[in-house]
């Protein structure tokens, strides 16, 4: 029983630490670039969008459609160095252990 008690209190800590990624993951910003930094999109590390920035020499009506590549190549260089932050956070606050995705949702 005691090792059932132990299991438990190691699991609200844990619950705990992923409270905490959480709103971690909500201040951390990162920022993916496209067309050698033409376009830059920022994003917290749960992937919700905070800047776009785009350089004026594209906002040319020839450009429209390199523009609208170049946005979104950037957000996903940027969404994929969220992803990456996010679990090299998983990791330090699990050990290495293996979480079954969606058992923390949110994160």
């Amino acid at each position: 029983m005691k090792d059932f008690t132990s299991m438990l209190k190691q699991a609200r800590e844990l619950q705990t630490r992923m409270a905490d990624l959480q709103q971690e993951m909500e201040r951390t910003e990162v920022d993916g670039t496209a067309g050698a930094g033409l376009v830059k999109v920022t994003l917290t590390a749960k992937g919700e969008l905070r800047a776009l920035t785009i350089d004026p020499s594209l906002l040319k009506p020839e450009e429209t459609e390199v523009l609208e590549d170049l946005v979104v190549a950037a957000h996903a260089d940027a969404k994929r160095k969220a992803e990456e932050a996010l679990q090299e956070k998983m990791k330090e606050l699990t050990g290495g252990l293996p979480i079954p995705p969606g058992m923390f949702p949110g994160v």
